[in-house]
């Protein structure tokens, strides 16, 4: 592979397993001159691993800004630059944006390296629709915690987090008053030696007695709305009434303006009475 200069490499690396890792990553790393790291401590393990010897800049959340004009520079005098995060795809509730519209401002072009993402290694295994949010970390207070949790509350679609393990039944407990009914999957050390995923009904989930180990990815299922019960036999009575007198039409619109039920499933039963004309 032919690595451009004056290109920022926003490049995947593994959540865990350091198979995990695609053969154009390696290609990139290995021939970059500079490659920024979330943690240089964490990712010498992985570049070791592959005996890739850069230069290596720590680059985190308490230094992107300070870090920026340095960056660009590099980029002045040819060098060429990978951005890469202590597990998994970069910016992906990591330091990097900062960096990315510096480049773009810059006319420097951002060039992603796909490869693993906890993100969709969770859902992809939660069983759970594949249309979903992600949110990422959620927040440490209660009273911004109890916002965020009751506005995603209201969408119905899958809800995808980060959660220190530590924190684990703080966030059960309110994973419980905001999203009752749906279920979720609690993903665990995935890639790892102890790798585990529980799977549960929100409202059955219990404590962890125990403390859990690193981070966790959560996976809160879609609202599954169930169908409202209602007295068909007394929707049946109101057809065969409506039916001597009215056409289908006005009399499915005749039920509807006293009985909140689904129009199709009136619509149904009128016309089931009507052809066998049973009124």
């Amino acid at each position: 592979m032919k690595v451009l200069s004056k290109n920022l490499y926003i490049v995947s690396t593994p959540i865990g397993n350091l198979d995990d890792i695609t053969f154009r990553a390696l290609d990139v790393l290995k021939n970059s001159d500079i490659i920024l790291c979330e943690d240089t401590r964490r990712s010498i393990k992985l570049l070791n691993h592959y005996k890739i010897k850069k230069k290596l800049i720590s680059y985190h959340k308490f230094n992107e800004q300070r870090q920026l004009t340095k960056i660009i520079e590099y980029f002045n005098e040819g060098k060429i630059l990978s951005l890469i995060s202590d597990a998994g795809t970069p910016l992906l509730s990591d330091p990097g944006r900062l960096l990315v519209n510096q480049c773009l401002d810059n006319g420097i072009q951002i060039i992603p390296i796909p490869g693993v993402s906890s993100v969709i290694s969770a859902v992809s295994v939660s069983g759970f629709k594949d249309q979903f949010l992600f949110y990422g970390f959620l927040p440490k207070t209660q009273n911004e915690l109890d916002k965020v949790l009751n506005s995603l509350s209201q969408s119905d679609y899958a809800q995808v987090f980060f959660i220190p393990s530590k924190k684990i039944n703080i966030y059960i407990k309110n994973f419980k008053k905001h999203f009752s009914g749906r279920k979720i999957v609690i993903a665990k050390e995935m890639t790892k030696i102890h790798e585990a995923f529980i799977r549960e009904n929100i409202d059955d989930l219990k404590l962890f007695e125990n403390n859990l180990k690193g981070e966790l990815t959560i996976v809160i299922s879609e609202n599954v709305k169930k169908a409202k019960s209602f007295d068909e036999e007394k929707i049946v009575n109101k057809a065969k009434k409506y039916l001597k007198k009215y056409s289908l039409k006005d009399t499915v619109n005749l039920i509807l303006e006293t009985e909140k039920i689904n129009k199709k499933i009136i619509y149904k039963l009128c016309l089931k009475i009507k052809n066998e004309k049973n009124y």
